[in-house]
């Protein structure tokens, strides 16, 4: 083969080979990228399909959390258990791939990037991909959290997410002022 369609074809194989490895958080759904088609996108990326206990570690969604968020959350949740209260985790850590397509999803459903900021972040701004962030429920243990979450650390972040749950301060100490949404100047969700 001569050397000129050679090094043709070397180019458009490094094209194609860079476009599908290639992360990018444009505002327009990605059906069907690279990320979305990685098979870290099902449970093992962290999806979590009814909640999982706390005591569950061997799960993705829980292992992979910060090992300082997830021993707040685990004392947090025997004492609401002691006082009655119910207490599970409905997302936690969540691969790049998984969080993407959360995101995909939500332009659609709000209709804009912009919008869908609001409830979810892209994978590179997100805490959920560091491990640094956990959604809780149901509702009462939610309430019972944002009421007694600061004795563990524990802050409710966002004020339209009552179940968004991060290690924001100290334990006993003054959680950080609630910002309307995810899009409120702090990279998160």
């Amino acid at each position: 083969m001569p050397i000129h369609r050679r090094i043709i074809c070397l180019a458009a194989l490094g094209a194609l080979t860079l476009g599908a490895c290639s992360f990018t958080d444009a505002a327009e759904p990605k059906r069907g990228n690279y990320l979305a088609t990685q098979p870290d996108s099902g449970p093992g990326g962290g999806e979590i399909e009814d909640g999982v206990s706390l005591e569950d570690k061997h799960v993705p969604a829980l292992a992979r959390l910060d090992p300082a968020l997830l021993k707040a959350l685990q004392a947090a949740a025997a004492d609401a258990q002691a006082s009655g209260v119910d207490m599970h985790v409905t997302s936690g850590w969540r691969s790049a791939a998984y969080q993407q397509r959360l995101f995909d999803e939500a332009v659609v459903k709000y209709g804009s990037a912009s919008e869908a900021a609001k409830w979810v972040h892209s994978p590179s701004r997100s805490k959920h991909v560091s491990g640094q962030a956990v959604d809780i429920g149901p509702t009462n243990a939610d309430d019972w959290l944002i009421r007694q979450g600061n004795d563990y650390g524990l802050c409710q972040t966002y004020a339209n997410e009552m179940w968004h749950f991060e290690l924001a301060t100290t334990p006993r100490g003054q959680c950080p002022p609630q910002l309307n949404n995810a899009s409120d100047g702090r990279a998160e969700r």
